[in-house]
């Protein structure tokens, strides 16, 4: 069901601080921020042959990463994102094998303007899995 990895998020509570680490330490192609009021953050993605890292900060005292970063104040691997043909059928499948679908269950827009869904972290080893409309 899933394909390619899309990408590893990594949360951290200063983008700027960490978009420099792997931009100058590193030396990776990085983008620039871009809110993403809908989920609560902002998001910078690092460019790799094979993948990338999306780097995500608050957006506000209420956003999912805040209460993330609480837990864990210097931040670190948030969630993995696997691509799907279809996100409709891949929920759908995902539900009748008894996995949880975060949310409402319907798909949002993500970062890269494709659809995606959250699946709980219990149900996966521990950790969320975002799944994105290939």
């Amino acid at each position: 069901m899933i394909g390619r990895l899309n990408h590893v998020a990594i949360a951290v509570a200063d983008l700027a601080k960490a978009a420099a680490v792997y931009r100058d330490v590193l030396g990776a192609n990085v983008s620039e921020p871009v809110p993403q009021p809908e989920h609560g953050v902002i998001t910078v993605f690092v460019t790799l042959p094979n993948t990338k890292i999306e780097l995500i900060a608050p957006l506000g005292a209420d956003s999912p990463i805040a209460k993330f970063l609480e837990r864990m104040p210097d931040g670190g691997i948030h969630h993995v994102c696997y691509e799907v043909d279809d996100i409709v059928g891949a929920r759908d499948a995902l539900r009748s094998r008894g996995a949880r679908v975060l949310g409402s269950g319907e798909p949002k827009i993500g970062a890269h303007g494709k659809p995606v869904l959250f699946l709980h972290p219990k149900d996966f080893c521990g950790t969320l899995i975002e799944i994105e409309q290939a």
